[in-house]
């Protein structure tokens, strides 16, 4: 007896296309000022050593922070006063140099629904001024351009336009001019929806205006500690902006590096061919 196709299964067969969400990583790559920049290196090249039948192999040594490139936040990241998520102690959590609760390695894999929220567009610029602070209001716009909004259970992505300047680290970094990004009444309007994840094209998820650094992270309160929602950093949502696809379905595969504190990904939109 023929068993009937798995409806995704159909849907795949039926042909889908896949469209990079995530920066390359490489060395002196942007990043942040609170985290280890990313290096890589061959530690063996071809001809370094030579196997009996001609054959040959190379490999690299990678030396990266956890929350450097394009990368998920796991829920151990961010703490307040000395509460993670769920009012677990931080400090008893993270004892022996590994957390033992709301480790990296439990952050889960997404095959989820998910809406681009540009707010770039819905401002009719390329990029957002830095400094801005993209409100609850402006995700109400980007969602009424998108013709539908985020849900429970699915991913919200906030574009900003600024993964354009990724390629000029002192601009992207925005050290001195500031940087686009969500404000509180933003995580506040995404909470209420109880999507699983979010992300945005910036390296902090967080408004930083001109000067100020990351001195405080009050969106991530909202969204790690209070929410129990992941959030994604460095996105690159401009090949995704330009086809004008809204919705689409997201695929994410972070590592699951026990006691961390988050993940390097390669976050994905699944289309149809």
């Amino acid at each position: 007896m023929t068993r009937p196709q798995d409806p995704l299964l159909s849907a795949i067969a039926g042909g889908v296309r896949l469209i990079e969400l995530g920066q390359p990583f490489f060395t002196d790559m942007p990043c942040s000022p609170n985290h280890p920049g990313f290096r890589m290196t061959l530690i063996r090249r071809h001809g370094d050593m030579r196997r009996p039948d001609g054959g040959s192999a190379a490999n690299e040594i990678i030396v990266t922070g956890g929350h450097v490139g394009t990368h998920i936040d796991a829920l151990s990241h961010v703490s307040h006063d000395g509460k993670l998520h769920g009012d677990v102690d931080a400090a008893e959590a993270q004892q022996g140099g590994v957390f033992r609760t709301h480790g990296a390695e439990n952050l889960p894999g997404l095959l989820r629904r998910a809406v681009l929220l540009d707010v770039a567009a819905v401002h009719d610029v390329p990029t957002l001024e830095p400094g801005y602070g993209v409100t609850a209001d402006d995700l109400d716009a980007a969602a009424k351009r998108a013709g539908t909004e985020p849900g429970a259970g699915d991913v919200a992505l906030i574009r900003t336009g600024w993964a354009r300047n990724f390629d000029n680290p002192t601009t992207y970094m925005g050290k001195e001019t500031g940087v686009p990004g969500a404000t509180t009444s933003a995580a506040e309007w995404l909470a209420a929806r109880g999507v699983v994840a979010t992300g945005a094209d910036t390296t902090a998820y967080e408004q930083i205006p001109a000067g100020a650094g990351h001195a405080v992270l009050p969106v991530h309160r909202i969204l790690l500690v209070e929410s129990g929602i992941f959030i994604m950093e460095h996105l690159n949502l401009e090949a995704v902006a330009v086809e004008g696809v809204h919705e689409f379905a997201f695929v994410l595969a972070p590592l699951r590096i026990v006691g961390g504190t988050g993940s390097p990904v390669r976050p994905l939109a699944a289309v149809s061919a």
